[in-house]
């Protein structure tokens, strides 16, 4: 009672939380998965992909949710997941023993592309990556300011999508992002400036854009 009235997320508290079907352990190293996210999984498991085995790699992977949640309803695919902090990733890992699947999990920064995992051609590439904008922060709760790790969360004012920018770079087939609501029209420009087609901006539960996805033709 005495974390929960200090604004600590009882998920922290807990060491773990349910959602979209699975048991994830998390801790301060990981954020919490929220309902929007479940709503990009959805989104890429409902689409119709003309590709077998298809091999997936989810940037900014945090407590591996989306990787293994994908892993999960697609047995078939091949699916990686990296981030930057070699504690998320160790969670990562436990994730998926956890709830019984084999995802391909590493350390990697996407802003030093030295790792051979960016050797590989990839036909899904999916991220929720930082997008919160530093001036952002007067208007959110000290559960999340004060305890999630802030380089999972913010971006600064002065470039916001810089690790959109990046990632688009990569030319996945296709491309599924959570997104800042405040930047979805600069969003379905930066894909179709990096040869992207089929853009589509997706509503969440509260009525603000939060899902872009696009093909890469050729």
């Amino acid at each position: 009672m005495d974390r929960l009235l200090h604004f600590e997320p009882i998920q922290y508290i807990f060491g773990h939380t349910l959602w979209y079907g699975l048991d994830l352990k998390v801790t301060p190293a990981t954020l919490i998965p929220r309902p929007e996210t479940a709503e990009l999984v959805e989104k890429i498991s409902s689409f119709k992909f003309q590709i077998s085995n298809c091999r997936v790699l989810d940037i900014g992977t945090g407590s591996g949710c989306i990787a293994i949640a994908l892993k999960k309803k697609h047995p078939d695919w091949d699916v990686t997941g990296i981030d930057i902090s070699a504690e998320a990733i160790e969670v990562a890992k436990e994730n998926a023993k956890r709830n019984g699947v084999e995802v391909n999990f590493q350390v990697a920064d996407i802003f030093n592309l030295q790792s051979a995992i960016f050797n590989l051609q990839y036909d899904l590439v999916v991220s929720n990556p930082p997008y919160i904008r530093e001036s952002e922060k007067v208007s959110m709760r000290p559960n999340v300011l004060e305890y999630e790790p802030a380089s999972a969360l913010f971006v600064p004012d002065d470039d916001p999508l810089r690790f959109y920018r990046r990632i688009a770079s990569l030319h996945g087939t296709y491309l599924f992002f959570e997104i800042n609501e405040a930047f979805a029209q600069e969003m379905k420009t930066l894909l179709q400036e990096n040869g992207y087609t089929d853009i589509i901006i997706t509503k969440d539960i509260y009525g603000k854009p939060r899902i872009i996805e696009g093909r890469m033709v050729g």
